[in-house]
């Protein structure tokens, strides 16, 4: 035999196994053997292993419960009597889980891995009003002894063909389980090999969490940071314990009140700047407080520091919103009306943005809406669509004058929209703000305690400068603050 050929100017290609070679490897492995149970598209990914050959090593058993009696006899009732959910899911694996256990004795199989792969998905409507979405998981071990490990992801189908949905679905899966036991070591990677043979235009994945004793590094939080980044979806949520949230479950039906933001650290300002614009915002008619959400909002193009998105400066962000009970999004919306856009989705209720003046004027700047064929009109339509309100926090103006919406200044062709809205009570200033905190400014909070200055823990929230001292946030060093001093 020859050696391989290699031509000038060939370039390296990345070797990504076939479905079938992955299913196969799998199904090769004399120790890896499981369950499938899924629900909604077929028996779209367990087909893959039983095509690929040799797969009565790996499957123990393969089941759909369609119908949803028969579901709920083997899963128990769900309390909102859904199907397509996490804790659904969640049932599907444990209960799977159990079963292989219970029915296959140690004894005889000292050596194999037990997993069990599940999804509960709904496909595309015969109306094809709703493109379908569902979840998916897969709960396994790596040491016969170890517990389990548990990857679990939300997924939106973009197709417009339940066929297609289907074998994304069947590939996905594959992907999932190929990944769980041979990339388990680099979850980034992992993430992106979920797209191995699938294309972005078929799939979105909007969250994701690992679990278990392999994955006990990983930070969820970075993982739907990176979500967003390789453009898998556009928007991750996580609450205040820093789990990752659906967008859809938590902002279902919801009032919204939304602040964007870099929150390098958070100061006073945007602490003042929540506190009054949300006891404004409960005031407004069909706003009531157990159904409104705050959402703190960092968008990417704010994270991207030269161009490269700065995990650790992300993660300090996140941690202190956190710490400060908030729910944070995360976004790949440069302007403020595909926030809105994103919200109204999932929402027809009231919604409100709180920013500050100069957010406002930048807003108004036409350079924005270039590559929208309606313009800033069109983008404006959709920013103040129905009940949006602007709660607008004052700022000091270079000779100490103070600037709200009275006084600030537009281009002049902006001039009479800006007028429009403003007389329309689109645009509301906030009164009783804090004057003394006006000329707090993160980014010079931000330069103090990367240059080890002292004075600056005043500016921020109770608490914040504790957190930042205690975890080195921000290039935070005692060293350098000590030699500063002294």
């Amino acid at each position: 035999m020859g050696t391989e050929i290699k031509l000038k100017g060939d370039k390296v290609i990345e070797q990504i196994p076939s479905i079938k070679d992955k299913a196969l490897r799998i199904n090769l492995n004399e120790n890896i053997y499981g369950t499938f149970a899924e629900i909604g598209a077929g028996q779209e990914t367990v087909r893959h292993f039983f095509r690929s050959g040799g797969s009565s090593g790996t499957i123990a058993k393969a089941m759909s419960a369609y119908d949803k009696d028969f579901s709920d006899a083997v899963y128990g009732i769900e309390n909102d009597g859904r199907y397509v959910t996490e804790e659904r899911l969640k049932k599907m694996l444990t209960l799977e889980g159990q079963i292989i256990e219970e029915r296959l004795s140690r004894e005889k199989h000292p050596t194999k891995l037990f997993f069990s792969y599940a999804n509960t998905v709904a496909t595309i409507d015969f109306a094809k009003q709703f493109k379908g979405h569902g979840w998916v998981g897969i709960r396994y071990q790596i040491e016969p002894d170890e517990a389990y490990n548990e990857i679990i992801l939300h997924i939106r189908f973009k197709e417009t063909d339940a066929r297609l949905q289907q074998e994304t679905l069947g590939i996905l899966g594959v992907n999932l389980i190929y990944g769980a036991f041979y990339k388990y070591n680099d979850p980034k990677r992992l993430l992106r090999y979920l797209y191995d043979h699938l294309d972005k235009d078929q799939l979105e994945i909007d969250t994701i969490n690992f679990s278990g004793p392999r994955f006990a590094d990983v930070d969820n939080r970075l993982m739907s940071l990176q979500l967003v980044k390789n453009g898998m979806t556009d928007a991750v949520m996580f609450n205040p314990e820093g789990k990752n949230v659906l967008p859809a479950a938590i902002l279902y039906k919801k009032n919204l009140l939304a602040f964007r933001g870099s929150f390098r650290p958070v100061t006073n300002v945007n602490l003042d700047m929540y506190e009054k614009s949300l006891k404004m915002f409960l005031e407004e008619n069909k706003v009531e407080k157990e159904n409104t959400l705050v959402v703190f909002e960092i968008t990417l193009s704010n994270l991207r520091s030269d161009g490269e998105i700065d995990e650790r400066d992300f993660m300090d962000r996140a941690e202190l919103l956190c710490s400060l009970g908030q729910t944070v999004m995360i976004s790949n919306f440069q302007e403020y009306y595909k926030v809105v856009e994103y919200f109204a989705n999932y929402t027809k209720a009231r919604m409100g943005l709180a920013m500050g003046v100069n957010n406002l004027i930048d807003i108004f700047d036409e350079k924005y809406y270039r590559h929208l064929s309606g313009g800033i009109l069109e983008a404006f339509g959709k920013l103040f669509y129905r009940d949006m309100k602007v709660f607008l926090y004052p700022m000091l103006g270079d000779n100490g004058e103070i600037i709200t919406s009275d006084n600030l200044k537009v281009h002049p062709r902006m001039k009479e929209l800006y007028k429009f809205f403003k007389f329309n009570g689109k645009v509301v200033d906030i009164v009783d703000y804090n004057p003394e905190i006006l000329n707090v400014f993160s980014r010079e909070v931000l330069k103090m305690i990367s240059q080890g200055k002292s004075g600056w823990e005043p500016m921020l929230p109770s608490g914040v400068a504790e957190i930042i001292k205690e975890h080195h946030l921000f290039g935070y060093h005692p060293q350098i603050e000590f030699e500063q001093n002294n």
